[in-house]
């Protein structure tokens, strides 16, 4: 989710299906992180939350915070930008968090309903998200989204989960 997604590079995997389009509006607020796979710009991060917000109809504002070494540690966040892959139905966006820099960020399983949960990695298999509207997710919804992304080719084995027994 930070300036990491940059480093991702393609392996020899099928690509990486998407759902078949994302309602930007109903993406749009507070997303919490409730696993992921490691990565360098993450390390030591508790209560990890992304924010996303509207600039215009093909960039959206991402705003990602954690706190550092532990749940009551310094307030870190990161700020930048997410434009939508042209033909991608909102499932592609490219995330830029420093210039000239842009990874990728795909949604890959999502609550088409109420848009409750999300799992997002990029096509390399490098890097995976388990994302939730609340700090808890329901563990047959998380077991369902670990089994989407095992079957996806991503390395689940690896996965991380992120401490979210936070103070607001």
């Amino acid at each position: 989710m930070f300036g990491g997604l940059v480093a991702a590079c393609s392996g020899n995997y099928p690509p990486l299906e998407v759902v078949d389009k994302v309602d930007i509006e109903k993406y749009l607020g507070r997303w919490y992180e409730i696993a992921r796979l490691p990565n360098s710009f993450e390390e030591g991060c508790f209560c990890v939350t992304a924010e996303y917000s509207v600039i215009d109809s093909t960039t959206i504002r991402v705003t990602n915070s954690c706190k550092e070494d532990s749940t009551l540690g310094e307030l870190n966040q990161a700020n930048g930008k997410a434009f939508v892959v042209e033909g991608s139905n909102n499932a592609k966006l490219r995330v830029q968090f420093f210039w000239p820099f842009r990874g990728d960020y795909w949604i890959i399983e999502l609550d088409k309903e109420n848009y409750l949960y999300a799992l997002v990695g990029s096509p390399s298999r490098e890097y995976l998200w388990i994302l939730c509207r609340t700090s808890k997710m329901d563990q047959s919804i998380y077991n369902m989204l670990v089994e989407k992304a095992k079957a996806k080719g991503f390395d689940v084995s690896k996965l991380h989960l992120t401490n979210q027994e936070c103070e607001e």
